[in-house]
């Protein structure tokens, strides 16, 4: 799809955003493009900054940027850590490139400022809410690679997520599988997991709790815990472990 054509002011704001970015862009319509919500769309309102009223969003920007984003983010940590296991690695990716991060990093950057919503998500807070701000930092890098090529986008993706990393390895990462779950499950289907208990035993102050997780219509687990929370967050790093890192099915069937 081609960028559509943007007015004169918007230009110049965006030539400020880009400078800002220390990113020089070709296309200020490709920078305008991937700073444009689905909301716009949904509305079936033209963008504020377009001089035509053609449905666009940043999605299809979002959909590059995040393969991008994960393929450099794979490649710094695959150099920083040798000594590290796949699944070490994998679980330091999964955090360094959540909503939280992103939409931090988004802010950061002011991308906020320049988003382009439609009057519902103007309304209801869109600037500022994570998952708009993650995405729309997800179409920016798509947006830079189209535009610049490899290199510059890995320079500029590498320079943000460098300090995320070493601050994701000073606090040990997250243990907390339960919020990785759920960001993946976001992130990659658009939906939330489902927890269910299927079984506890044992007397009250030794009881077992099973838990089995169901994300995009598959089961993981169950896995077991001496509390309802202990068990769903086992079965959560079943999941997790799985979607993340790939492993055969059946490592991840056994009760834990």
């Amino acid at each position: 799809m081609t960028p559509p054509a943007i007015g004169a002011e918007r230009k110049r704001e965006l030539r400020l955003f880009a400078k800002s970015l220390e990113v020089r862009f070709k296309s200020l319509e490709l920078l305008n493009l991937s700073l444009i919500h689905r909301s716009v769309s949904n509305e079936g309102v033209p963008a504020a900054a377009l001089s035509v009223g053609r449905k666009v969003n940043n999605e299809r920007l979002e959909f590059l940027g995040d393969a991008v984003l994960g393929a450099i983010a794979a490649s710094l940590l695959y150099g920083r850590f040798p000594g590290k296991t796949e699944g070490e690695l994998a679980k330091i990716k999964s955090v360094v490139v959540s909503e939280e991060i992103l939409s931090g990093i988004a802010l950061e950057l002011g991308i906020d400022k320049f988003l382009t919503l439609g009057k519902g998500e103007e309304q209801t807070g869109g600037r500022t809410k994570r998952a708009i701000l993650a995405d729309a930092m997800e179409a920016l890098i798509g947006a830079i690679y189209l535009d610049s090529g490899f290199a510059p986008v890995r320079d500029f993706v590498a320079a943000r997520l460098n300090p995320e990393i070493d601050r994701v390895l000073e606090k040990k990462v997250s243990q907390d599988y339960k919020s990785l779950l759920q960001e993946l499950s976001q992130r990659r289907y658009r939906a939330y997991p489902v927890y269910r208990l299927v079984n506890r035993s044992g007397p009250e102050h030794q009881r077992l709790f099973w838990v089995e997780v169901t994300v995009q219509g598959k089961k993981y687990g169950p896995s077991t815990g001496h509390s309802k929370k202990a068990a769903e967050q086992a079965a959560a790093r079943l999941a997790w472990e799985k979607l993340e890192t790939g492993l055969p099915m059946d490592h991840f069937t056994k009760p834990g």
